[in-house]
């Protein structure tokens, strides 16, 4: 099962929102905020990857 490029935009916004939230009041090496980072850059990856299948 494949995800939509809109789920995945969806997933990015979301993660993005929560690395924002994460990130107040810690630096950017606080083992929280560099998890909720990884996770961001592999969604991040897996849009970049189906944008590139289909020639955007």
């Amino acid at each position: 099962m494949s995800e939509t490029i809109d789920q995945i935009i969806q997933q990015i916004e979301e993660l993005r929102l929560s690395l924002i939230k994460i990130k107040e009041g810690r630096s950017y090496t606080d083992k929280e905020v560099v998890t909720a980072s990884q996770r961001l850059d592999q969604v991040l990856n897996k849009y970049q990857e189906l944008i590139n299948q289909h020639g955007g």
